[in-house]
């Protein structure tokens, strides 16, 4: 009998279920038999499996601890199958089982032995989804749930847990279904894990909020929420030059190449940000209008982004070949103005971006100058497999949930694609900016910091012209040599390059701000958020630079927004309590928007730190101590100053309650935590903060004064504006905590109209921090104090509390 070849065997769609025993590898052989045959009786009495194979559109397959079955008859098939299955396994209690259900491209082939087998896409992403489940889950690819959702009798049912990590760097969108007697309503844990450790990651990345908080969680949470097209209350006025590139559809056959769509339409928006005639609404808005054209509302969508028009498309890649098609949509009016479709090899579609781009221009009527014609038409390698890492490394990199995993992903990707063509100027730039990022936000080892630098100026050397050169360049002198007038440098130079690219606008704004230039960081981030309307990290930044200011009519206001945009966040949350307590000198808010935080949400401890110190402003030392026993978390993740053990919390009260002797046995505990952390970073300015804040309490005065002074030595107010006034908050309390008032007070009085000083921890200096903290004591009785006090309260009350 001849071989079939791959291209001779038929594709069909098939509607898979596939499921597998949880627990199954540890069963006796004995027990693996006898269950298995079980299950297969209870399959083989469903209705839906008896309707389909006496129609003869059903394919069995063993699979290990498992089976699959392929329906031919209809999506609802092996959906309802699984219903009924998951009901009679109620009888059968020992039977642990997981089920993932996907309709795609199923091969019908015979394998050795003559048997009827399958293969293809549809099963493989079926085993995936069902990977992702727990026992008693029916899980669905967003595909089966899309065709279900469109009968009312499955809509009550189907329930979206958003995108699930499976193999090779990919995520699946995931549906959960139950009813009440059917399915597992829980989340499953692989989804809940990496909720968490987003959660974690992010709160980390975010650490210019809050010196000692962790509390940006979820980033796609923020991201994904923001885009209720309710929520749009900034969306700037649209221009006739203004477009917004949703997110490709991706049509080819093999799902995983998703991010070969989602890596051109990046490509297309990356090259009309360098066309400055236009406004290009940044990635960050955008990327949450997958499946956009499918609801019909792009009046709405181009209304909430600010922008007159709108460009879709869609990109089927098959082997070597690309099917790219574009249509540009003049939103308000619902007109078409220009569609296009570009049939072509992998290879001669590496100029695509820039083509396309120069031809949007044109439908717009806007002329390219020379510099700019030729940076849009650039190519950016001539070697397709490079590209192809490239894509992959870029969708990794640039993705709002990436972790440090995922950037060593990314970064090792980048390597390959530069080593498949060392002349890649624009992944030299990536692989530059990932590195940078790692040091910074994650590991600072001398291997990053070198391989930032070297890879920057390589980039640079290969492509002077390059904004993401420049770019990269830029985020390494910024944040890795600390040089603010060289990083602006090199941002305004990325900038006149790209002038619609949202993160160096957003990295030019934080360095304004580091330099003391508050009003001008607050008009950069106004200005960007024409360009990324969408971007809760610049509203959360407009919070945090008017806090600073101590503008809490204004604070207030974006604090809401944020709240608005991103309900989940627990940034948006925790900062909203502050600022209310900072304005109006009450927990009330704080308090009740930390009830809103779903029980089992803690990262780092951050949940239990908050609520502590709500009841310790108040004076609750009762309900402090009770919420410390409730807790589960044994230490606090404090960004850069490291961890403080729960001990350390206790001895506050115990302090503040004036137990002297058990406070100091607590704190005699917690030291080794806080002068470990300085031995492992001794050139950090917070964790010689933390350590002499923690000498203060401890009444250990010189060791206190030592290490606070020596913080602000490595970090002071002329080098850094943010850190430098949060290093000498700390010293005006070391100060103070040990009856130096002398040196406290003038240091004080001076912060009090110094922007910067506030942070929402126990030494930010507000008149509202000063009046309730118990902290403050030792020196509150001074009318010294009282005067600061009384003055820093009427100026904050007036609206210009810094000079």
């Amino acid at each position: 009998m001849p071989v079939q070849s791959d291209s001779e065997v038929p594709l069909e769609i098939g509607h898979v279920l596939f499921m597998d025993v949880v627990g199954y590898s540890k069963l006796l052989i004995d027990d693996q038999r006898e269950l298995q045959e079980e299950l297969s009786e209870v399959v083989r009495s469903t209705e839906a499996f008896r309707t389909a194979d006496a129609a003869g559109k059903l394919i069995r397959l063993p699979v290990g601890d498992g089976m699959a079955l392929v329906f031919f008859n209809s999506p609802e098939g092996p959906v309802q199958c699984a219903l009924e299955i998951s009901k009679a396994l109620k009888r059968h209690p020992r039977i642990q089982l997981r089920m993932g259900v996907h309709s795609g491209p199923i091969n019908q082939v015979r394998d050795v032995n003559e048997r009827t087998n399958i293969a293809g896409a549809g099963i493989n992403l079926a085993q995936r989804v069902m990977d992702c489940a727990d026992a008693g889950h029916i899980l669905l690819s967003k595909r089966v749930a899309e065709d279900l959702a469109q009968s009312r009798q499955w809509q009550p049912y189907l329930h979206d847990l958003g995108e699930c990590a499976v193999k090779h760097g990919v995520s699946v969108p995931i549906v959960n279904l139950y009813t009440e007697s059917a399915g597992n309503p829980q989340i499953p844990e692989k989804i809940r894990r990496a909720q968490q450790e987003r959660a974690s990651a992010e709160a980390t990345r975010w650490s210019p909020i809050f010196r000692r908080r962790n509390v940006l969680i979820a980033s796609g949470v923020l991201l994904a929420v923001a885009l209720a097209a309710s929520l749009f209350i900034f969306a700037p006025s649209p221009s006739e030059k203004s477009v917004a590139v949703l997110p490709f559809e991706n049509l080819s056959a093999e799902k995983e190449n998703a991010f070969f769509a989602d890596g051109i339409q990046d490509d297309i928006l990356t090259s009309l940000a360098k066309i400055d005639g236009l406004r290009v609404i940044s990635r960050t808005s955008v990327m949450g209008y997958r499946g956009a054209k499918a609801s019909g509302n792009l009046r709405d969508i181009s209304k909430a982004l600010g922008v007159a028009n709108v460009l879709e498309g869609s990109v089927r890649r098959e082997g070597n070949r690309v099917v790219v098609a574009v249509q540009l949509i003049d939103a308000r009016r619902d007109r078409h103005i220009w569609a296009n479709r570009y049939d072509r090899t992998l290879a001669d579609s590496l100029g695509l971006q820039g083509e396309l781009a120069a031809e949007i221009a044109e439908a717009l009527r806007v002329t390219l100058s020379p510099d700019e014609k030729a940076r849009v038409q650039t190519k950016p390698t001539g070697n397709t497999d490079a590209y192809v890492v490239y894509l992959r490394a870029n969708q990794i990199q640039r993705n709002p949930d990436t972790l440090l995993e995922d950037y060593k992903t990314a970064e090792r990707l980048y390597r390959q694609a530069i080593a498949l063509d060392p002349n890649f100027a624009l992944a030299h730039a990536r692989l530059a900016s990932t590195c940078a990022a790692i040091f910074h936000f994650h590991e600072p080892l001398d291997a990053w910091k070198d391989k930032a630098r070297a890879e920057a100026e390589l980039a640079l050397g290969l492509q002077p012209n390059l904004a993401e050169a420049h770019l990269a360049l830029g985020q390494y002198i910024y944040w890795i040599e600390g040089e603010y007038d060289r990083a602006v440098q090199e941002f305004d130079q990325a900038l006149r390059l790209s002038p619609n690219n949202a993160e160096i606008g957003e990295l030019i704004a934080a360095v304004k701000r580091r330099q003391g230039h508050w009003q001008e960081a607050i008009d950069a981030y106004e200005r960007n958020q024409k360009i990324d309307p969408q971007n809760a990290n610049i509203v959360r930044n407009l919070v945090f630079t008017n806090t600073a200011l101590r503008r809490w009519p204004d604070a207030s206001r974006w604090a809401a927004q944020m709240r608005a945009m991103a309900p989940a966040s627990l940034v948006a949350k925790i900062q909203s309590g502050y600022v209310d307590f900072w304005w109006k000198g009450e927990t009330h808010l704080l308090k009740s928007l930390l009830t809103q935080v779903p029980a089992g949400t803690d990262p780092d401890g951050v949940i239990t730190s908050c609520r502590w110190e709500a009841a310790m402003i108040d004076r609750d030392f009762a309900a402090a101590r009770a919420i410390l026993q409730n807790s589960s978390v044994n230490e606090i993740s404090y960004t850069n100053a490291g961890a403080t053990p729960k001990s350390f919390l206790q001895g506050f009260i115990e302090l503040a309650e004036g137990n002297q002797a058990q406070a100091q046995k607590l704190f005699e505990s917690a030291r080794s935590s806080f002068e470990k952390a300085v031995e492992e970073a001794p050139s950090s300015a917070d964790r010689h903060a933390n350590l002499g804040w923690f000498y203060a309490f401890a009444g250990r005065r010189d060791d206190a004064i030592r290490e606070g002074r020596r913080a602000v030595e490595l970090k002071p107010e002329s080098k850094d504006a943010v850190d430098g006034a949060i290093m000498n908050c700390y010293l005006a309390l070391i100060y103070a905590r040990l009856g130096e008032k002398d040196l406290a007070l003038p240091l004080i009085e001076r912060l009090s109209k110094t922007p910067g000083a506030v942070d929402s921890v126990d030494y930010s200096i507000t008149a509202n921090d000063l009046k309730f903290r118990w902290e403050w004591d030792p020196i509150r009785n001074d009318p010294r104090f009282q005067k600061i006090l009384a003055d820093s309260a009427t100026a904050e009350q007036s609206g210009s509390p810094n000079p």
